[in-house]
């Protein structure tokens, strides 16, 4: 029996926190995971709103220190004082914000998970100071894990992380996976009768969802006056978003269902036709994957990161990023032929039918024995 291990992941935000995302679904998924083999996780992250300093999800401990703004200044501290008599393994520290450079002062080994970077889209997001601060602290990347052992989640990532620096050889692809007894295809009837299309994640303003709004605006006065789209999440590009929708007179096209659970995040999944991802890099795009195995069919910019989460012709159809044109193309395309429709339902079942969580826990937790094992040999 492999021995049992003591786990220290550390991540801004856990799977309950409003801000949560994709990065957070991919962590909670694995480490759930590794838990119920018996591991020991403990997952170290920002406090919010009137959560609980410590708290226990899916076998998992959670402690919260700090807030939003504050988690990588307080985290050296408590990892030096509150953690001082626990003797973890390893740490995980997920890379999907502003690096929270544990390598310098972690006591264990330290495995690193890659999510995304932002690079120059942080100055599409947010207004420097802010921007410019995550912008030179990710500068500090090469440095600070370049004897680190790094595993992302595309080979977009991947690409990504070698172009800054890091060295090739220690870049391991782990692939996310996806749950069948939770994202699965509804009875043809949960189909929308009028053809609409979804937006699903946080509403930021570097995800294009204007792009989205524009292209359906421009169908509904060309041909699809019976065109629908359905915008679900939040973030701060909510309110501009919606600023946006008025202006390009689409109030009777969109409807924003914000924040929703998960039961009915699949029923969003099921009952629309398309997903819609205008961003211009993601880690990998869960969602895609989600709707995917959902029957759903997902149009997507071929950027970093998306255009491994969707197969071209496949499961779903790419277009060039930020390419208005291109993208109404694509959209009235996918209305106007059932056949393409119906080949691009059945491809995307078989895409995500071939993602699987406990392969991606199986190989993380490779990773970390492998991690532990260096630091022992040296």
């Amino acid at each position: 029996m492999s021995q049992k291990r003591n786990i220290l992941v550390v991540n801004w935000n856990d799977r309950t926190n409003p801000w949560a995302g994709g990065a957070e679904i991919h962590l909670h998924d694995i480490f759930s995971r590794i838990a119920a083999r018996g591991h020991r996780v403990t997952l170290l992250c920002s406090g919010y709103g009137d959560a609980p300093a410590e708290d226990a999800l899916d076998g998992m401990r959670i402690v919260r220190v700090g807030g939003r703004y504050t988690f990588n200044f307080v985290l050296p501290r408590v990892l030096a004082r509150r953690f001082r008599g626990e003797r973890f393994d390893c740490v995980v520290e997920a890379l999907n914000k502003i690096p929270l450079c544990t390598p310098l002062f972690a006591r264990a080994p330290v495995l690193g998970i890659g999510h995304h970077l932002f690079g120059t889209t942080i100055f599409r997001e947010v207004p420097p100071p802010l921007s410019l601060y995550v912008y030179l602290s990710e500068l500090a990347v090469p440095w600070v894990y370049r004897r680190v052992t790094m595993e992302v989640i595309s080979q977009s990532t991947r690409e990504d992380f070698v172009q800054r620096g890091l060295a090739p050889d220690r870049i391991r692809v782990v692939y996310v996976g996806m749950d069948p007894a939770e994202y699965s295809p509804g009875p043809p009837e949960v189909k929308t009768e009028a053809p609409t299309f979804l937006a699903l994640g946080r509403i930021r303003k570097y995800k294009g969802l204007d792009l989205v709004v524009d292209a359906v605006a421009q169908l509904a006065r060309n041909g699809h006056p019976e065109i629908r789209l359905v915008v679900a999440g939040s973030g701060n590009y909510l309110e501009p978003l919606k600023a946006h929708v008025r202006q390009t007179g689409a109030e009777g096209l969109v409807t924003f269902a914000g924040r929703v659970s998960e039961e009915d995040k699949v029923h969003l999944y099921r009952s629309a036709w398309a997903l819609i991802m205008t961003s211009p890099k993601e880690g990998w795009g869960l969602t895609c994957l989600e709707a995917q195995a959902c029957g759903t069919p997902v149009i997507a910019s071929d950027s970093p990161g998306l255009r491994e989460a969707v197969r071209n012709e496949e499961s779903g159809l790419l277009v060039p990023h930020a390419d208005r044109p291109a993208l109404a193309a694509a959209m009235r395309r996918f209305l106007e032929d059932r056949a393409l429709r119906a080949r691009l339902t059945d491809g995307a079942l078989r895409f995500a039918g071939t993602f699987s969580w406990d392969r991606a826990a199986d190989e993380t937790m490779a990773l970390i024995e492998e991690a532990i094992a260096e630091r022992e040999d040296a």
